[in-house]
């Protein structure tokens, strides 16, 4: 399946627009690797066990938004949004969602 940020196809021709489709994933972030993030927030560096979680939580959300949209059968997903927020009391879980629109195209 065919995913795009743009709102169209370069040379294809949408045939159909089926609708919005979307996909989320929320992750922990656990107490280690919330300690050792705020270390590398100190002395500086990144922070390979966040980026390694939005990488997943980033995966997922696609992955259930092409499967809402294989099931309505479509054969692309136009105009895709991710958007990133933490969530919790204390931020402690990351929600990511992926929204776009189903389409057909020829």
């Amino acid at each position: 399946m065919l995913v795009t940020t743009t709102p169209n196809i370069e040379s294809k021709k949408i045939v159909k627009y089926i609708g919005l489709v979307n996909g989320e994933a929320i992750i922990g972030a656990n107490f280690v690797r919330d300690f050792l993030a705020g270390i590398r927030d100190v002395v500086g560096g990144r922070s390979g066990a966040y980026e390694q979680g939005l990488r997943e939580a980033k995966s997922i959300a696609i992955r259930e938004m092409m499967d809402q949209a294989q099931r309505l059968g479509a054969n692309a997903i136009i105009g895709v949004d991710l958007d990133f927020e933490t969530i919790g009391g204390n931020g402690s879980m990351l929600m990511v969602s992926a929204n776009g629109t189903a389409v057909c195209y020829e």
